[in-house]
């Protein structure tokens, strides 16, 4: 059996900010809680949204403080302001970190047993359906939007909660390109690779199906022609448009049938050396799939290698698994990743805590070949 959960709702397109004021006054939502971050702020980013809300009469509060990797302490905040404030709805407009933490903050506003944060991490069903939230990307990279997943990085041990809920998927997406245009080159290649990665740890993880199939290629092969463009032209509102449907299309197939070791690697990172959460992946990305390539999923290179535009025909498999690493070592380098963990400050004494820290993560259990710490801590030391 699959189950797949997707938003109820969701808008796709330019300009598809604009739909906002109608459909909050058809859902009789009146007071608004902005939930957002402090760069999103300085890009002028929030005012389009927050204009909206204005010119419409709505009601709304502004909560920023947000990190990077959103904290436990970062939710606490958030909770407080929505206590204060009182909303009947939540609007997150930023990137995956701003959309996770509102996620954290709609999930606990109606189980307020999970009010610690900590008991939402792993596969937590939790009993009652998420307070209305509406989930505005900025970046095309997380899918956070349409996923029922989020990550909260408890400071205390430095380690990611990576939180698996179906009750907390957003009741409607809107994904408007014209949202991402200030994205800097860095971050548009950065949360690029991270739909990449979903797209490819989806496609060959244990769970993936031919519904997730159908999604992750259509995904690669969007990010294949468009990535780049985005990144050397951030007014290429094509390949804008195209990486935002790539992100979100993915979204859908990775949150039924789940990742691997790379965002399992990816997620350690973030938590012991805050390294941005695509960036790592990207880093990773390349040197787990030749590791992968021993496992019953190798198959699946061909496909790769076939969205990159290659063909395929006359090559073995192994052959395949050569040419889809390279195109996406290419890529990574043409959009400006850097090619190591020491590049992004990882050191070989950081390898230990790492590595435990990626193999009880939730999602080494869906990697295509069974691992171990020993494995995660080669390749970790491949890397530097």
């Amino acid at each position: 059996m699959e189950r797949y959960v997707f938003n109820n709702c969701a808008f796709l397109g330019t300009g598809a900010r604009n739909c906002l004021p109608e459909e909050l006054k058809r859902r009789d939502y009146h007071k608004v809680l902005l939930v957002s971050d402090e760069n999103i702020i300085k890009s002028g980013v929030l005012e389009k949204i927050s204009y909206l809300l204005e010119e419409n009469n709505v009601k709304y509060m502004v909560f920023s403080n947000i990190k990077p990797n959103p904290t436990v302490e970062n939710v606490q905040n958030g909770l407080k302001v929505f206590k204060k404030f009182k909303p009947n709805v939540i609007v997150a407009v930023g990137g995956g970190s701003v959309i996770d933490c509102a996620k954290a903050i709609s999930v606990i506003a109606t189980n307020k047993q999970h009010q610690d944060v900590l008991s939402l991490a792993g596969t937590v069903n939790t009993k009652n359906k998420a307070f209305p939230l509406i989930a505005m990307p900025t970046t095309s990279g997380t899918a956070a939007e349409v996923t029922i997943n989020y990550v909260i990085t408890d400071e205390k041990t430095k380690r990611k909660l990576v939180c698996v809920d179906p009750n907390d998927v957003p009741i409607m997406s809107i994904v408007d390109s014209e949202l991402m245009r200030t994205m800097p080159p860095s971050l548009t290649a950065s949360t690029g690779m991270d739909a990449l990665t979903h797209a490819i740890e989806s496609l060959i993880t244990k769970g993936a199906t031919d519904m997730s199939d159908m999604f992750a290629l259509e995904a690669i092969k969007m990010i294949a022609k468009y990535l780049e463009r985005a990144c050397i032209d951030g007014n290429d509102m094509e390949a804008r448009e195209k990486m935002a449907y790539a992100q979100y299309v993915v979204g859908m197939g990775f949150s039924a049938v789940g990742l691997g070791i790379v965002h399992s690697m990816a997620h350690a990172l973030g938590g012991r050396k805050d390294i941005a959460h695509g960036t790592a992946n990207a880093i990773l990305l390349p040197t787990v799939m030749q590791y992968n390539a021993q496992s019953p999923s190798k198959r699946k290179y061909r496909l790769i290698a076939e969205c990159f535009g290659v063909d395929t025909k006359d090559k073995t498999d192994d052959e395949c698994v050569k040419i889809a690493v390279r195109e996406v070592k290419k890529l990574s380098k043409h959009v400006g990743i850097p090619k190591s963990l020491g590049e992004v400050g990882v050191v070989e004494g950081d390898i230990e805590l790492l590595s435990q820290d990626a193999f009880v993560d939730i999602c080494t259990g869906g990697n295509p070949r069974e691992t171990s710490v020993e494995d995660i801590k080669k390749l970790y030391k491949s890397l530097i």
